[in-house]
């Protein structure tokens, strides 16, 4: 798609300005005054507004200035990137633009959307909260408890909120627009051929225009960020989320190599300490090794690393308030602030807590501390940078910044740390942190996401199915490193993990960019990975793919580096079928990958869209072309595609069955 230039109508220049590469239909602006109460992370949105007008609402004339030919433009080939200031009026601090694009569109992006992956017909707010908020769970139990199961359930998509909520729209007509604003914003794609943007600070708006999707990523990911690889132990094995001491720890270890699974780490998340509450099975959020749990764990932790495998922990930013830091911190004003002076104490899941201040300089060195002595410093390999969407609005900040003008940059803020500390103690290719809150600045902070807390269950709103079209939307974001707690992590009620759903989740995994697995919240009640010999025999199959692949996807990594193109990435990346556009349950990883993980319940087949190309199953060695076909898919055997010109270099590799090993 090439662009033409239209020009700024006249009764808005002092408004905007610069190049606009699409017809401007109308210009409003207003004065709101808005509220965001919050509740364990999730926020009602209420905006009062007075004074509203449209300045402009006509047709804009196309400009004289030709856009440049595809060998003169800059950036990545066939690429140009556009920009349109636009500034609010000093009595205003509501502005709605609409503007008039081809229409028949699919949109990606917007940072993480679980339900849906192309957003056509849908207002999306760009706010980052807790995804799975309390009323939606309790409508969800309250629904299964009188109909039952119900895996294909979806919601509205007004009802859902995001961990990782960024203001980019990809459209597939290969251009983006990007807003480099940090304040609460919103994209109303329910006209077709109209996008209207609502913004609430004065901003720059990018629009970027290539002739194919890598170009598209380059161009994105030069404007707000690229990932480096992770450290290269990461795709040495499985990272095993094992938690309550040393000898819990040894006697699954023990398991797993008896088994034969690759193991590049332990992750345990009760490191310092866990409270038991109505939830579950949670950490005490006091950052110092627990010596009652965890006794003597420096050496463990030196032992285990001799052996080969890693240990990773667990920390975010609030402060457990029955524990020496969160005195410390109090004593020295380090928390976030309420309006009357006292620290802000806000509700998790069953639990208040405070948060640091990220605005306060000395508060910033105090946790990068924090993190270099206690987590670092006594070996640990990696954590969970946990949290980072919950900054409450009402708040009052040691910088005097409005609040609602930083939440959404608030878990940005809070990757930028994390990365800080890993940076400052020389150790960036040896630590691995993950994140799951997101804006636009965590891209270029965190180097590995991952999509927050899953339900245990088949559900495509918040189980297994949810997984795929989140992981392709951040990567339609330029997040191109994205993986998921293998299992799941949430259990309420009657929602429990079964020994089916971990082994289905694993084989999707073992094609991805990392290999983690989590108890969940309350963990007697779940599966875990050594359940049964046929569960651990299935799992070190899988792993070891997962290794055998490390080549591929180092490559495929460093494309990332390089030119910022996501490791796991929607069909319609690379073929332009119009069934592409909106296969939101099947990905590519890297080019020539294609998984379509089972994610129904007692499923042994799989209907698949496969693109028009040359493709051989990874298992059967099966030649297909494109088209939709169903595909046997026994536990063992997920429906997974190479395309042929790689299938033999597989062959060679050893990555693949050998001929006279294939299942049938």
């Amino acid at each position: 798609m090439i662009p033409v230039l239209y020009s700024v109508p006249e009764e808005v220049k002092g408004i905007l300005s610069g190049e606009c590469p699409f017809p401007i239909l109308k210009v409003w602006t207003a004065k709101g005054q808005a509220s965001f109460p919050m509740k364990r992370g999730s926020f009602r949105y209420q905006d009062r507004i007075r004074e509203a007008r449209v300045l402009y609402s006509g047709k804009t004339e196309k400009t004289e200035e030709a856009v440049p030919a595809a060998g003169e433009r800059d950036s990545a080939a066939g690429s140009r990137e556009y920009c349109l200031e636009v500034r609010l009026p000093e009595d205003r601090n509501r502005i709605r633009l609409s503007f008039r694009v081809p229409g028949g569109e699919h949109y990606y992006g917007f940072g993480e959307t679980f339900s849906e992956l192309d957003l056509r017909g849908q207002k999306v707010r760009i706010w980052v909260a807790e995804h799975q908020n309390a009323k939606r769970i309790a409508r969800k139990m309250i629904r299964e408890k009188f109909f039952g199961k119900q895996p294909n359930h979806k919601s509205p998509f007004s009802c859902y909120e995001s961990y990782y909520a960024q203001p980019s729209l990809t459209s597939s007509n290969r251009y983006y627009i990007h807003s480099d604003t940090g304040a609460y914003a919103a994209f109303d794609l329910r006209k077709d051929g109209i996008i209207t943007l609502e913004l609430r600070e004065s901003c720059r708006l990018y629009f970027g225009f290539s002739s194919d999707f890598t170009g598209l990523s380059e161009l994105l990911s030069a404007r707000i960020g690229r990932q480096e690889p992770p450290p290269s132990w990461c795709s040495d094995g499985m990272i095993f989320g094992i938690q309550g001491g040393p000898g819990v720890i040894e006697e699954k270890l023990r398991k797993l190599r008896d088994a034969g699974v690759p193991i590049a780490g332990i992750w345990s998340q009760d490191w310092c300490g866990c409270r038991r509450t109505g939830f579950g099975y949670q950490v005490m959020w006091n950052w110092r090794f627990d010596g009652e749990l965890y006794p003597d764990l420096p050496e463990k932790i030196r032992s285990w690393k001799e052996q080969g495998i890693r240990f990773l922990g667990y920390i975010n930013p609030f402060l457990a308030l029955e524990k020496e830091l969160y005195a410390e911190a109090s004593e020295k004003g380090y928390c976030v602030k309420d309006r009357k002076g006292a620290d802000y104490l806000v509700t998790i899941t069953t639990f208040p807590a405070a948060m640091i201040d990220l605005t306060n300089p000395e508060a910033r060195e105090w946790y990068k501390k924090i993190i270099k002595e206690n987590m670092i410093g006594i070996g640990m390999s990696g954590w969970m940078a946990d949290f980072g969407e919950y900054l409450p609005a009402d708040c009052v900040l040691y910088s005097g910044e409005d609040p609602e003008k930083v939440h959404n940059s608030w878990p940005a803020r809070w990757a930028e740390l994390n990365r800080e500390a890993v940076a400052e103690c020389g150790l960036s290719d040896e630590i691995l942190f993950f994140t799951r809150a997101g804006h636009t600045g965590t891209v270029k902070a965190s180097r590995m996401m991952w999509t927050g807390d899953q339900h245990v269950d088949w559900s495509r709103d918040d189980g297994i199915g949810s997984v795929i079209p989140a992981t392709l939307s951040l990567s339609m974001s330029s997040f191109g490193l994205t993986h998921s707690d293998t299992g799941g992590y949430t259990t309420i009620m009657n929602m429990t993990r079964e020994r089916e759903l971990f082994m289905r989740w694993a084989e999707m995994n073992a094609f991805s960019p990392l290999m983690r697995s989590h108890e969940g919240n309350q963990p007697g009640r779940n599966v875990q990975f050594d359940g049964d010999p046929e569960m651990l025999s299935h799992l070190s199959r899988f792993v070891r793919i997962f290794v055998s692949l490390k080549p591929y996807l180092r490559e495929a990594m460093e494309e990332l580096r390089d030119f910022g193109t996501p490791v796991m990435r929607p069909l319609f990346y690379h073929y332009e079928e119009e069934a592409a556009c909106t296969e939101k349950f099947e990905y590519l990883l890297g080019r020539d990958i294609l998984v379509c993980p089972v994610i129904e319940k007692g499923s042994r087949k799989r209907t698949c869209y496969l693109p028009d190309d040359s493709w051989i199953h990874f298992f059967s060695g099966e030649k297909y072309r494109g088209g939709q076909l169903s595909v046997d898919a026994p536990l063992g055997v997920p429906p997974v595609f190479v395309r042929e010109e790689r299938y033999r270099a597989f062959q060679q590799a050893g990555i693949v069955p050998p001929e006279e090993n294939k299942t049938k």
